[in-house]
């Protein structure tokens, strides 16, 4: 019972202690409540802050589309004066091919002239040679006249040794008629070699003749050829000084075009570099872009976290407001159990001794059955031997005393029956005696078990004080969390809202700055087009070009300071915020370091509280405290309406602001319809361009079908000299085959010659001889008429002899004309004959070889005519190509405009969205604040409430206290 009193009276403790953590329970679940309440109203706040971020990221948002739509409309411009840059670099392309095709050209009419001139050289050789030629036939024709000269005078001078020897014979007076028939044969075949020598004379006149006719024309064909070679020299010398002025005229070009493209590259190198640096400086942009979202997705995250960590502090609010019920509930019923238990406990005490004083008594009589067991056993097992002892003595002595053994038998079964019946009811008594001691043990243990649940339940019971003591100081903890979470989200969101204007009035300057270099863009971009205008019209406005190159130098030269000033002020910007997030780190940490002070104060206060709440001073003085705190909560509702009213008015500045930025894209609207309805007249002079361009694509087919049709003349043509030339080819094979067999012919023509030459002078020596002869005979003749007239008896023999001698006179005579005349005949003729025959062919060889080589001349000069059409053929078509590829960039530059102006309309349905957007924020955030208007009035009636249903509670407390 003492120890039943001490278990109450601990009970009695606990349940004070409990009724103690349950007051303080709900005191700090007010507190909580409290604190939840600041943290909806924070969270509020909060939720309004980051619809302020969120009209800033999309104010932010808008300015990068703005941003991104001029560096697109920057790289079309961009690629628009690469595009003319191209251009103007195709236009160079083709002055140079047209420099290199009059260079060809020239080349050409260098080499033709070097041509003329080394034929003109030629002729002028073949000329000399003829005229050298002519004086060698001259020559000749000298030897001939001297040779008939001598002939003649030969001829005389036989004549007159004929008449001497007439007149010898006449003298000698004794010529005969043989004689005179002799002397008449003689006169025949005088008459008949005069005549032979009159016709050999006419012949040659004729030759002569022939050959002067044939000389004279020979001179005035090459006549007639130097002064057409004189006059085609003029000609491409006039043809030379032309194209050397052409020439000088596109080297002058080509200089100024490639200044022009230096000038071009210098300005396409400096663009590019503006390029890169308007990319770099929209990267980095992008880039913080990047970061404010990843820091609104930071705070959203961190809201929502907040949001949830609000949710679950409410939840467990809750939750404990509803264990706090159940555990007043539980407890009561605890405290009925208890008294249910405590009585429980006595009966089961009483009935315990009981059950333990039967138990005592079960046990002694057990031990007493068991005793009278063994003694049974004992005996039976006693009487067993004698059974098998009177067995043996049986077996061995027989059946004498078989009838004492049936007696002995009969009393021995008789008390083994005894015995077993004493043995069962012992058994029996044992039986029930275990049956009741195993049911007071099982009475026993379920005491017992009770006992030790209701231990059990009671650990429990405080180890779930204790568990819900750590809950409470682990939500007490991690509402201290968030209100330091809270403090640090409010700071950096005003610091974020600062950064957020300082970006904004950044990228207010850098859309200024955006949209000066979009003017100055499009002032480029019309320079340029007129320039590209300028180019397409004439190439001799090139040095204009060059002017608005340095202008447009010096303005990209303005352009990089401005973008260096810029680029400075990002990097101050940057700076700037770099020193911030060190600020914000040092905050952080004092910010840790206070909330470290303040936790260590707060164990502090919880110490003092705990000691505090021993005594009825320290109620009142937490009744106080929470007097002030309640105040304090007060002064803070009335700072968050404050805090509220001045989020109020920022919602209302960011209105003015929205409304602000309406007019601004209302203006960019205009600016945009303004630049659109300039893009429409720059596609209607595109337009017009086009068409010229049609009209001279259509010139330049029609010059095209043109240069095909002499291209196929042309081609038609040297197949026709083609087949001139291997006619050519075939008669002049055919030609040297005759001047082989000609030169063949001549060769034996002279060794036959040679040969009538050796017999020509044989016949001379003969001839020689037989004069001698005929001298020798005269003389004999007239020592015979003077040995006639001495004597006559030696007439018969100098008759013979006179006769043999004229025989052989004649046949002298006869041989000596007839070698004569075939030499003169023969020999001459075949020699003149063969030497015209020789001159001939030479003079056919000489004509054939220069038609030839016109032949030739007029081949190459159609072939290099068929390269330059040919040439001319791909420089049309490279014409035609660049036309299309320029015509096909102005349909995609068309294109694009088409695409920039419906970018445009739907950037402006875009504003007009976010406009009715903004405004349907504005309009939550009027409701919003309505809402929490409503909420904290609410908030209020219920701390009312709650303070009112605290202070009767808490004098109930001090009552029973008391």
């Amino acid at each position: 019972m003492a120890r039943q009193d001490e278990s109450i009276a601990k009970l009695n403790k606990e349940k004070k202690q409990q009724e103690e953590i349950n007051r303080k329970l709900t005191e700090e679940l007010q507190a909580e409540e409290n604190k939840v309440a600041h943290v909806g109203k924070v969270r509020s706040k909060l939720e309004q802050t980051l619809d302020e971020i969120e009209s800033n990221f999309e104010r932010e948002k808008h300015v990068r589309q703005d941003i991104e739509k001029a560096k697109r409309k920057l790289e079309g411009e961009l690629k628009a004066a690469q595009e003319n840059i191209n251009e103007l670099n195709h236009i160079r392309h083709d002055l140079e091919g047209n420099l290199k095709k009059k260079e060809s050209e020239l080349m050409a009419t260098t080499s033709r002239l070097e041509d003329e001139s080394t034929l003109v050289a030629r002729l002028q050789r073949q000329v000399k040679e003829e005229q050298i030629h002519v004086k060698d036939v001259e020559d000749e024709l000298e030897n001939e006249r001297q040779n008939r000269a001598k002939s003649e005078r030969a001829k005389s001078e036989l004549q007159r040794e004929l008449e001497e020897l007439s007149e010898r014979l006449d003298e000698a007076g004794g010529a005969t008629s043989a004689q005179l028939e002799v002397n008449k044969k003689r006169e025949a075949e005088m008459a008949r070699l005069r005549r032979d020598l009159e016709e050999g004379n006419m012949q040659r006149d004729l030759q002569l003749s022939a050959l002067k006719k044939k000389h004279n024309d020979a001179v005035a064909e090459l006549s007639e050829q130097l002064e057409q070679m004189n006059k085609s020299r003029a000609k491409l010398e006039k043809e030379k000084q032309t194209l050397q002025k052409e020439m000088q005229e596109l080297q002058s070009t080509v200089d100024a075009d490639g200044k022009g493209k230096g000038n071009l590259d210098r300005l396409n190198k400096q663009l590019q570099l503006q390029l890169n640096e308007i990319e770099a400086k929209c990267a980095d942009q992008n880039r913080q872009l990047q970061d404010f979202v990843s820091q609104k997705a930071r705070l959203s995250t961190e809201v929502s976290d907040l949001g949830k960590q609000l949710e679950d502090a409410e939840q467990s609010v809750a939750n404990l407001t509803r264990l706090k019920a159940q555990m007043a509930s539980h407890l009561d019923s605890t405290k009925i159990a208890l008294d249910e238990e405590t009585r429980e406990r006595q009966n089961y005490a009483s009935q315990c001794r009981t059950l333990e004083y039967e138990v005592e008594q079960l046990k002694e009589q057990l031990e007493s059955e068991v005793e009278a067991r063994n003694e049974v056993n004992r005996q039976l097992s006693k009487a067993n031997s004698e059974i098998q002892q009177w067995r043996v003595k049986f077996e061995t002595e027989g059946m004498s005393k078989a009838e004492e053994l049936e007696e002995s038998k009969r009393k021995l079964v008789q008390k083994l029956n005894e015995s077993h019946e004493s043995l069962e009811a012992a058994n029996a008594r044992i039986a029930q005696m275990e049956k009741n001691r195993l049911r007071s043990l099982g009475d026993l243990d379920d005491a017992q078990n009770e006992a030790e649940r209701a231990n059990a339940y009671a650990q429990q019971m405080e180890k779930k004080q204790k568990q819900m003591d750590k809950v409470i100081d682990e939500w007490r903890k991690k509402v201290a969390d968030l209100e330091n979470d809270l403090s640090v989200s409010q700071r950096e969101a005003r610091s974020f809202s600062t950064d957020v204007i300082r970006l904004k009035s950044a990228g207010d300057e850098q859309q200024e700055m955006i949209e000066a270099l979009r003017r100055e863009n499009k002032t480029l971009a019309q320079e340029i087009k007129d320039f590209a205008d300028q180019l397409g019209e004439d190439g001799r406005s090139f040095h204009e070009t060059q002017k608005m190159a340095r202008r447009l130098e010096n303005e990209k030269e303005e352009l990089q300071t401005a973008l260096d000033e810029a680029e400075a002020a990002l990097e101050a910007e940057e700076s700037k915020v770099i020193r911030s997030q060190i600020e914000v780190t040092q905050i952080r940490q004092q910010i840790e370091k206070r909330i470290h002070e303040k936790e260590e104060e707060f164990e502090n206060t919880r110490r003092n509280h705990h000691r505090a709440l021993e005594s009825m001073q320290a109620s009142l003085e937490s009744e106080t405290k929470g007097k002030n705190e309640l105040l304090r909560v007060k002064k803070k509702l009335e700072s968050d309406i404050n805090d509220l009213e001045i989020a109020l008015d920022h919602a209302n500045r960011a209105n003015s602001d929205c409304q602000k930025n309406l007019k601004k894209h209302q203006e960019q609207i205009r600016e945009l319809q303004m630049v659109v309805e300039d893009e429409q007249r720059t596609r209607n002079d595109m337009r017009e361009q086009y068409m010229s361009a049609e009209k001279r694509n259509t010139i330049l087919q029609s010059e095209k079908e043109e240069l095909a049709t002499a291209l196929e003349q042309a081609e038609r043509a040297k197949k026709q000299m083609d087949i001139q030339v291997n006619d050519i080819h075939e008669q002049l094979n055919e030609l040297t085959t005759e001047h082989a067999n000609a030169t063949a012919t001549r060769r034996r023509l002279e060794s036959e010659a040679a040969v009538l030459k050796s017999d020509l002078d044989e016949a001379l020596s003969e001839l020689h001889a037989s004069d001698d002869r005929g001298k020798k005979a005269a003389a004999d003749a007239a020592r015979l008429a003077e040995e006639l007239r001495a004597e006559q008896e030696h007439a018969a023999h100098s008759d013979r002899l006179r006769k043999a001698a004229e025989s052989t006179v004649k046949e002298l005579q006869s041989r000596l004309d007839e070698a004569g005349a075939a030499m003169l005949k023969g020999g001459q003729k075949t020699v003149a004959k063969l030497e015209a025959r020789a001159k001939q062919l030479e003079q056919e060889l000489e004509a054939e070889q220069r038609r030839a080589q016109e032949s030739n001349k007029n081949s190459a000069r159609l072939d290099r005519r068929i390269k330059e059409l040919h040439f001319q053929a791909d420089e049309d078509k490279k014409n035609r190509d660049s036309l299309q590829e320029l015509i096909d960039q102005l349909q995609q530059k068309v294109k694009v405009f088409k695409k920039q102006a419906e970018d445009a309309d739907e950037i402006a349905n875009l504003n007009l969205q976010k406009y009715k957007s903004l405004q349907q924020q504005l309009d939550d955030a009027l409701e919003r604040a309505d809402f929490a208007e409503s909420a904290l009035s609410k908030m209020r009636s219920q701390s009312r409430s709650a303070s009112v249903a605290r202070s009767p509670s808490r004098q109930l407390l001090s009552v029973s206290l008391i």
